[in-house]
This record gives structure tokens, sequence and C-alpha cells, in this order.
């Protein structure tokens, strides 16, 4: 679709994840934004609010909602969870226009057909042709993406046949921009707290997934870990798997081999060389039968706003990495 320019509608674009997808969509060689709607934030300039964007846009939220019937071909929720379908059902969005959600209101099975518009889980190293050809995206979830790329190869192998094993950390930003106990930097800092143990979120969009491939439940055990900084994720997965570390390592570059963002290291992993990108690396370490899969990614990008941008790019038939071609941060 060369000269073709994306029209682009966001709600919520005040937020962390909001405010990572404008960074990106500004950049975009083929997006015209065409509004940013934030019901708190309506009549401010994005700089306002966004204060790195200074000198970068001179666009202006709106909470004007009769801008949502203007003409426009995606639409991108940055809501909250609960927020997407309530949205939804409070306004009628032409059925032209493409959705991707990047809230969790979509993406379980169960939950993917809505009216008459029917979500692709938008994870494009599993579901690329879907994306492709799909209207509406339920973006995943940042763990969810990170644990799922680590699992993927090994599922397709029917090597997911005993327990696994999972701990991650991620940053502040995953909690989202409302204050919380939590969230304030005098308790994050110099701290770090397991959470939702054994019963997060994610661990339904994973198991979707992996048994979509396997045909069999993947008894999967995870602790998540709330981190002293403020963006990223690091994963560790733990499992039994009998193959030589040679040929793991093999099947995991084959796998990936076509993918863009999802790359295989032979050296360990450092969380600095994912974050700012929309990147995800993995390393694969094996000690007396016992794999160790280590996955890290940035969960505002391709745990969120990036993989979203990915999407629409798969979409509307852009180069998958168009947009995407973003700075790592080294220090």
């Amino acid at each position: 679709m060369t000269g073709y320019t994306a029209r682009v509608g966001i709600v919520g674009g005040a937020g962390y994840t909001g405010g990572e997808l404008l960074r990106i969509l500004l950049q975009h060689p083929q997006v015209h934004i065409t509004f940013i709607h934030s019901k708190s934030n309506g009549g401010k300039k994005v700089y306002q609010v966004h204060e790195d964007l200074w000198g970068e846009t001179e666009l202006t939220f709106t909470d004007d909602n009769t801008i949502l019937q203007s003409h426009y071909d995606i639409l991108f929720l940055c809501v909250g969870h609960g927020e997407a379908k309530r949205f939804l059902e409070e306004h009628n969005i032409h059925p032209q226009v493409r959705i991707i959600d990047l809230s969790q209101d979509f993406r379980l099975p169960s939950h993917r057909q809505y009216n008459d518009r029917n979500f692709v889980y938008g994870l494009p190293e599993q579901y690329r042709n879907e994306i492709q050809h799909a209207k509406n995206i339920a973006n995943p979830g940042c763990f969810a993406t990170a644990i799922q790329l680590a699992l993927l190869p090994l599922a397709f192998e029917q090597l997911l046949d005993k327990e696994v094993y999972v701990t991650g950390i991620t940053g502040s930003t995953g909690a989202g921009q409302s204050l919380s106990a939590t969230s304030h930097f005098s308790w994050r800092v110099n701290n770090i707290q397991a959470y939702k143990t054994l019963q997060h979120q994610h661990l339904k969009e994973i198991g979707a997934t992996l048994q979509s491939v396997q045909q069999q439940v993947v008894p999967l055990h995870f602790v998540p870990w709330r981190g002293d900084f403020a963006r990223g994720i690091f994963v560790s997965a733990t499992l039994t798997v009998n193959e030589d570390i040679a040929a793991v390592q093999a099947l995991y570059e084959d796998f990936y081999r076509d993918h863009p963002f999802t790359h295989v290291t032979t050296q360990p992993l450092a969380l600095k060389q994912v974050i700012n990108t929309n990147k995800c690396l993995l390393q694969l370490e094996q000690h007396e039968g016992k794999l160790v899969v280590h996955s890290a990614i940035d969960n505002l990008l391709k745990g969120a706003s990036g993989q979203a941008v990915q999407n629409m790019n798969l979409m509307l038939g852009f180069p998958e990495n168009m947009g995407l071609h973003l700075k790592p941060v080294a220090f």
C-alpha cells in the first residue's frame, strides 16, 4: 500500500500506552493522526501532558465525542481493562473502522466476538496471517507477550509436556498511570515485591495460546514481581527438556527467523538491550536436564504500543517494522 496514508484515532491518549503510541505514530511515514480523545484533558495541547513532545507536535486532546463519527481508518483503544467494551457499548463506531484494543477485554477466545466485531489475538509471531486479514485486534498483555514468545517454539514441537515455572519482574509503568500505594517512588525505589502469585490475569491468555498449539493444558506456574525501575519486563521460564541445548537453540532460531522483532542470543541477556525498542530478546540455558528460557521486552512497546503498531502495519499491508526502528538505550 505504498503512498497510502492511514487516518488514525486514539482514545485514551493521555496515559502511558497512549503516550508511547503517539511517540511512534508521530514518526510513522504513512500515518495521519486524526484525533486524540481524552475525557480528562480535552482542550490541552499534547505536549502539556506528554512534556517530552514539546516541539514535536501541535496536536490537541479532545473530549468531544462527535469526533468519533469522523472519517478515519484505525481506532486505537488505550483505555483501562473493562473500559474498552464499555466504550464500544456507548459509542456507535462505524463498522469499517478497524479497532486495535490494548486492554484485556477481548483477548480470551470466549470474549473475541463482540456484536458484529470479531477480534483476532494480536501476537504476530503466532497469528501473523490472521492479523493480516483482521478487522479488529486484541493486543496481548505485556507479561503474556514475554512468556508466550519464550515458550512458543517448544509448544509447536509438543515439548511442554511437564510443568513450567516462570518468574518475571516488571517496571512501575506496567501498573498504569494512576497512583496506588505500590506505584509511588518512595515505595518502589530500592524495593521489590511478589504480587498476584500464581494467579496473574495474563495466565488465561497464555494458556489459551499454548493450548491452541499443543492441544493440551500446559501447567504454568507464574510468580510476577514489581521492580524498582520504570519500564521493562524480564522473565525466566524453567522446565524439563531432554533435548541437547544446541538442538533447542537451533529450534528457536529457526522458529523466529522470519520475525523482525524477536531474536535469540547466546550471550547473557540484559534488560537495557530491549528498552525503548519493539524487540523481544531470548536466551537459553541448560543444566542437568532443566532448560531455562530468559525473555526480555519493553512492557510499553513490544508489550503494548509498539506491538499495536506492528499489528496495524500487518493489517494495512505496510512493512511489519515500519515506524518501529527505535533507538535502544545502552546506558
